[in-house]
């Protein structure tokens, strides 16, 4: 789960670490108003849940408060279209007023899971503002990272190491070691899968300071987290994937046309490559998993055919915990409520797929049935209207 960088900094806020003055404002005389508090100028920065916003004009600055309204006047309601966002991009329904400071220096401060090295890592750069992988290519030599166990946290020699990189005046080097000691804690404590301060700050007069936040938790631990549910997003367009997790389905919405509903995140995997390989485009991940109950399939397949732009549906399913049958129950349930128009494609393998195929069969619905993967990819393809 991604949280805004106004709930971030609240965050840092209470780990004593400084961030800019700022108000959040959902209407252009709100943000008239924040700048007049605040003083000119101002930093007006959309509220989106992706990065890349100054890229795509999602972050400005106003010198008077009749700048920041009007500039809030176009920023609000309007799609901002980033790197990360898709093509659609995401609606801008608040921003963020900051006062604009005098920034003497700028560093990239992040914590990550790093996969490729079954760890966890500190990660720091004597250059901020800039997305950490383009940094990564263009000039290596200002990063430093140092990789550590999540069970013993960074060491002191570490945190001295990463100070020192960053070529800190030493009346400073004491502030940033207790900073990273706090985000570490916090890190480890709230189950984050990345925390990012970028920039992190020196100003004129001599602080550190979080400029940009962005956090991202754990979505499997957050049931160690309740108080973490009034932070997630309510307002985000693709409301699916919120459902999704109310029924503890593996659900992600993608660009495509072809639903797919299978158990398994490998053969997951490999169905969505599959449908590319013959032209398609998939349209969802979806893992329903081993122990799913014939509700949990039912809700599943009723938030596939929920989406507006798919076309086709592929079901691939190789019962092993969980049963043909009862998948197929669940298929036909959601089916009839919805009063089924798209095209399903069925491909069952596995414990008792003679009685799920005959549930489907018997159902009067207009499925589509293959012996093999390959064969149900490129039937589904064809239906959905897609070039193979």
């Amino acid at each position: 789960m991604i949280i805004h960088e106004y709930q971030a900094k609240e965050f840092l806020r209470q780990l004593a670490l400084a961030v800019p003055q700022g108000q959040l404002v959902a209407s252009p005389a709100e943000a008239r108003q924040a700048a007049l508090d605040l003083s000119p100028p101002v930093i007006l920065k959309a509220q989106v849940l992706s990065g890349g916003r100054g890229k795509a004009g999602g972050i400005l600055k106003a010198r008077t408060a009749e700048e920041a309204e009007v500039l809030a006047r176009n920023l609000l309601a309007r799609r901002l279209v980033t790197a990360q966002s898709g093509p659609r991009g995401l609606v801008v329904k608040k921003i963020l007023v900051e006062k604009a400071l005098d920034l003497k220096r700028e560093f990239y401060l992040g914590l990550a899971v790093d996969r490729s090295q079954d760890s966890l890592a500190a990660i720091v750069s004597r250059q901020g503002g800039l997305e950490i992988e383009e940094l990564a290519r263009s000039s290596p030599k200002l990063i430093k990272k140092i990789s550590f166990a999540p069970d013993e946290g960074l060491k002191v020699f570490q945190l001295r190491q990463l100070a020192y990189f960053l070529e800190l005046e030493e009346d400073l080097i004491k502030d940033f070691i207790n900073h990273l000691q706090r985000l570490t804690h916090f890190f480890l404590g709230m189950d984050l899968k990345l925390l990012e301060i970028n920039p992190l700050a020196l100003t004129g007069d001599g602080r550190l300071v979080a400029v940009d936040a962005r956090m991202e938790f754990d979505d499997c631990a957050l049931a160690r987290h309740p108080e973490l549910s009034s932070f997630e997003d309510e307002n985000l367009e693709n409301k699916l994937e919120r459902q999704a997790r109310k029924f503890k389905l593996n659900y992600l919405k993608m660009d495509g046309q072809i639903g797919c509903l299978v158990n398994g995140a490998g053969l997951a995997m490999a169905t969505m490559d599959i449908i590319q390989h013959f032209g398609g485009r998939p349209a969802n991940f979806l893992d329903i998993g081993g122990g799913v109950t014939e509700e949990a399939v039912s809700q599943a397949f009723e938030i596939l055919l929920s989406d507006s732009e798919v076309r086709a549906a592929l079901v691939n399913i190789f019962g092993g915990i969980v049963r043909c049958d009862l998948v197929a129950r669940g298929v036909v349930r959601a089916a009839r409520k919805l009063s089924l128009s798209q095209p399903v494609v069925v491909r069952l393998e596995g414990t008792n797929v003679a009685e799920g195929r005959k549930i489907l069969e018997e159902s009067g619905l207009p499925f589509h049935f293959a012996s093999s993967l390959e064969e149900a990819a490129r039937l589904a393809v064809a239906l959905s209207g897609q070039t193979t």
